[in-house]
């Protein structure tokens, strides 16, 4: 973008790439923040909570690793279960035996981890209609659709693996 050189604090924090991305993470982490604290509330689950309801709902009925859920969150391996002991706790999710591998557990929704996800999704939609879609005309959606689409598709790219 701007291609020139950074020799002092002040052009750092005018860089219009630097600039561009502190605003795409702003952005984020404010809309995040809000509906994150709007649904704690509303609901008295975390948003971490209800991103990892959508993981494991996404996958269907058989669940998924834990693994899979780490990697979808950028969590450990440690902090995942961490999650997932406490959404057990509450009653939204079980364990259960993976039946391709006897050895290895799937996490799956509990009949009132299914309720949940699906009451406070349609809460979650309209809200993210009205503070986040709106914001956008018309015709600016389906561009801004795609490209953030390439953005989650590059951020994959440099996003390591956790174990």
């Amino acid at each position: 973008m701007s291609g020139r050189d950074i020799t002092t604090p002040k052009e750092a924090a005018d860089d219009e790439t630097i600039v561009l991305f502190g605003r795409f993470l702003g952005s984020a982490g404010r809309f995040g923040h809000g509906l994150g604290a709007a649904l704690e509330r509303e609901f008295g689950i975390s948003h971490l909570f209800f991103e990892v309801l959508l993981i494991i709902g996404r996958a269907g009925g058989e669940g998924v690793s834990m693994r899979h859920i780490s990697r979808e969150q950028v969590l450990t391996t440690g902090g995942a279960t961490r999650v997932v002991d406490r959404m057990e706790t509450a009653g939204l999710v079980e364990r259960t035996v993976d039946p391709r591998d006897a050895r290895a557990r799937l996490v799956r929704l509990t009949p009132m981890g299914e309720r949940t996800t699906v009451q406070v999704s349609r809460w979650h939609r309209d809200n993210v209609e009205k503070i986040f879609v709106q914001a956008l005309s018309a015709d600016r959606r389906k561009a801004f659709a795609e490209d953030l689409r390439t953005l989650s598709r590059a951020a994959a790219n440099v996003t390591p693996l956790l174990p």
